[in-house]
């Protein structure tokens, strides 16, 4: 069972960018998300979206996000 609790999109997103990722481009929500050494990531959530545990486990696996990013 995954360690991770709901969390809202917008505040995933900002705690990606807050550590490195960066918008690379966007059609409509769906929103392309580069960091050097990592593949891209997409990031298809609406701001107000809440995401899942088994989402939120999926995320941290692609991007690095750590439980203290948030």
């Amino acid at each position: 069972m995954s360690s991770w609790k709901f969390a809202k999109a917008k505040r995933v997103l900002a705690a990606l960018e807050k550590i490195g990722w960066q918008i690379k481009r966007q059609k409509g929500s769906h929103k392309t998300l580069s960091r050097e050494g990592w593949a891209d990531y997409v990031f298809a959530f609406h701001d107000g979206d809440e995401i899942g545990s088994k989402i939120m486990s999926r995320i941290v696996k692609k991007t690095g996000l750590k439980q203290k990013d948030l």
